[in-house]
């Protein structure tokens, strides 16, 4: 391998390591402002949307918004009983349930 590869590498390992230590390190001094540790609550449902999403409008990368997607439809249907219920485990189950019903051959 090239030495510009392995500095990049190098690079990304001592980045990544300074950012997850000063965590540690500065963590018992550390206090962040009430507006940042809200915004930090809606992280997880952030990145969630960005993972499943995506595969939900366009599984296999082509476009595929109609009622015959069994990803999409199972997504919204999740969705939806999420929040309306509150019950995450049963709205997972649900989608999954739609989802393998549209598939079943």
């Amino acid at each position: 391998m090239s030495d510009t590869l392995w500095a990049a590498i190098f690079g990304m390992f001592a980045a990544t390591y300074a950012i997850r230590a000063s965590f540690i390190v500065f963590g018992q001094r550390l206090r962040f402002p009430p507006p940042v540790v809200q915004a930090l609550g809606h992280v997880p449902v952030a990145v969630l949307t960005a993972i499943v999403a995506p595969e939900a409008i366009a599984p296999g990368g082509v476009l595929d918004l109609s009622p015959a997607n069994p990803y999409l439809v199972g997504t919204l249907v999740a969705g939806l009983l999420a929040w309306k219920s509150g019950r995450t485990l049963l709205a997972v189950l649900a989608g999954f349930a739609v989802f393998g019903a549209m598939r079943w051959p």
